[in-house]
């Protein structure tokens, strides 16, 4: 379960501190999935960054599974956001210098390696569609074909948290419609939290769950 309790940020500015997130709470469980909407600069991408234990909050408090990775040392957080928590971003970040199959592979550089990751990563790409590019670099793709990678990288351990910030952000209507209906098939096996930040009113229709993020305040829509 993801659990949100009176979270703020706000950031230091001359004269007075700017306010992008002011007493938040939210909570899914796992198996829910929710899309977030709001203007330009509302504060979406950094509520999803705070969620994913990359941006700590000013104040109030993230629980994932009942622990608060704020709580902990710098080894345990990149142990449990490695663990507990998958990225998917508008941009990919994926290596240049990399396969498909390394890409995929990153998350898992820290555990201890055998042939069952291998194969759980060919089955992930074999669900995306791209087991026959596993060889290709990120260079020879389209734009779809990244965003599918992005994905199988960020399922490769089965993460309890995934976020999503803008993951059809770049791409055409055909491509985008892949991706998002990829996403839902995937969130249905594994049965993680899932979260999705977008401006695609279409997209963020698709959810059950939608929440609005404005003036600082999350509000369901």
């Amino acid at each position: 379960m993801l659990e949100v309790t009176n979270l703020t940020k706000e950031y230091p500015m001359p004269g007075h501190p700017l306010q992008v997130l002011s007493g938040i709470d939210f909570a899914l469980n796992n198996g829910e999935a929710a899309s977030i909407i709001g203007p330009s600069g509302s504060g979406k991408s950094t509520f999803l960054y705070i969620l994913g234990a990359l941006e700590p909050p000013s104040s109030g408090s993230v629980r994932l599974g009942g622990k608060n990775p704020y709580e902990m040392n710098e080894k345990d957080l990149a142990a449990f956001r490695n663990r507990k928590i998958g990225f998917v971003f508008q941009d990919h970040h994926l290596l240049p210098q990399c396969s498909v199959l390394e890409n995929v592979l990153i998350p898992t550089l820290v555990a201890p390696r055998d042939d069952s990751i291998q194969r759980r990563a060919m089955d992930i790409l074999e669900q995306v569609g791209l087991r026959e590019r596993i060889h290709h670099r990120p260079q020879e793709l389209s734009g779809g074909e990244k965003q599918r990678i992005a994905l199988a990288r960020a399922l490769i351990v089965k993460q309890e948290l995934v976020l999503c910030d803008e993951p059809t952000g770049n791409l055409d209507s055909e491509s985008a419609e892949t991706v998002v209906s990829l996403l839902f098939e995937l969130h249905k096996l594994q049965k993680n939290i899932l979260i999705v930040v977008t401006h695609n009113l279409e997209v963020a229709g698709r959810f059950g769950m939608k929440f609005k993020l404005s003036n600082a305040v999350l509000k369901p829509v």
